[in-house]
Formats: C-alpha cells, structure tokens, sequence
C-alpha cells in the first residue's frame, strides 16, 4: 500500500502533463454586457501554450491580446509571453498566477491582483487542431515555402472550435495584428470561419469565410478567399515543440 501511495504521488507531482499545463487544456470566456456593449474575455491554452484576448462586439472592436510559452507547478503558472499588443504601454513580457478549477469554472488569479473568473466553452470536435505555423503558399509554379525558425512568425491555434492567428516577432515583441473566432472542419475537407475579432479591420467582424482544407502529414493546406476577398492558398505546419 505504501509503495502505491508512493508511485501515486510521483504522478500526481511529476507528472509531465502538469508542468506543461494540459490538465487545463480548454477554452475558457467571460462575457460581460453593459449598455454600449458586450466585452468577452477569451482564454486559449493548449498543452504549453496560452493566449488570452479580449474583444468587443456590438459596436466590434479588438481590445488585448498576449500569448506565450506556459509552465505550472501545481496550481501556480508562468508564461513566457512571446506577444503583447500592448507592451509599449504596460512592458510586460511574463505573466504569473494561479489557476483555480471548480467544474466549468477557472478561475484566473494573477500576481498583480486582477481575477478573471472563465467558464470553459463546450469542448466541439474537430478534425484537427494545435499550433500552426504559415509555412509558405501554393502558386502556379507549385509551392513556396518560408522559413518558421526565424522570429517574426504567423501562428494559427486551434481548439474546441475557436481559431486564433497572431503575428509577431518573437524577439522585439512587434505586434503585427491577429484575428480570430471560430471555426467548422469536416470530413470533407470543408472548413470554415466566423470572424469575431480582427485587429486591423473590425468591420469584418461577423464575416463567414469558406476554405478547403487538407492535411498531409504535418502541413495543412487551406484555400479559399481572404477576408479581403483575395484568392490565397496557403500552407501551415504544426509548430515545432
């Protein structure tokens, strides 16, 4: 019973899943109305990744959103943020707090005070999701590709039917916009996007995108139109670990 207890423990503590944040794998919202508008409060986290962002709808507009590596250690957290649209206003580059799960509920409790109290969205399946990095597109002349080891990145996340892209310099913080909502794939090969958030262009907000869709092995070709309506076929990897 002893040693039982014991190798209970060893996986409760250290386990790998716990460092890297994937018992609190979801996508968790707050949603507040008051009587000019309706904020939502959007939390992503996938495995060792976290993205919070908060946006407006009626009237649309895109408030904030950071994103980086996460780490916990039991309830407390660290992200690493690799982005922060607004760094030129608050310089922060880490986050720290706990996570507090009751049920649906995660309560959200950073080191500065502020509280963020989430409910996690109704989990809806997908065929795909994760990380994605833009890796080129396909042209008349066949593909071409572009570096992901570099630091300015355009990265996609998927999960529970929400979409984000970002992009960024992972070394000076630039932020170059993002966009997000979400999205439908099927078996088919159908794939589309509802957009609820766009940092360069809210009038599109509410816009439904139609793609098609294919993977192979770790890439993920996605063509369609633009939200500008342009023709693009474009290639995404899964994100290196």
């Amino acid at each position: 019973m002893k040693l039982f207890f014991n190798l209970l423990l060893l996986t409760v503590f250290f386990n790998p899943n716990t460092l890297t944040g994937q018992w609190v794998n979801g996508v968790y919202e707050k949603t507040e109305k008051n009587d000019t508008s309706t904020q939502t409060s959007r939390l992503i986290i996938k495995d060792s990744y976290f993205i919070l962002t908060i946006f407006n709808s009626a009237p649309a507009s895109f408030n904030y959103t950071v994103g980086g590596i996460l780490t916990t250690e039991g309830k407390n957290f660290t992200v690493n943020l690799e982005f922060n649209s607004a760094i030129a206003m608050d310089s922060l580059k880490t986050l720290k707090g706990t996570f507090q799960l009751k049920g649906n509920r995660c309560m959200v409790i950073f080191d500065n005070g502020k509280k963020l109290d989430l409910e996690k969205v109704t989990k809806e399946d997908q065929n795909f999701e994760g990380a994605f990095l833009m890796a080129g597109r396909v042209t008349d002349q066949g593909e071409s590709r572009r570096r992901i080891d570099v630091p300015r990145i355009t990265m996609k996340m998927l999960l529970d039917g929400h979409f984000q892209w970002i992009a960024f310099n992972k070394e000076t913080f630039e932020f170059s916009g993002t966009g997000g909502g979400k999205y439908i794939a099927d078996n088919t090969g159908a794939y589309i996007e509802q957009i609820e958030f766009f940092s360069r262009n809210s009038g599109r907000v509410g816009a439904k995108l139609p793609f098609k869709y294919n993977i192979k092995g770790n890439d993920w070709f996605h063509q369609g139109n633009s939200s500008n309506g342009e023709p693009m076929h474009e290639i995404w990897t899964i994100r290196p670990e």
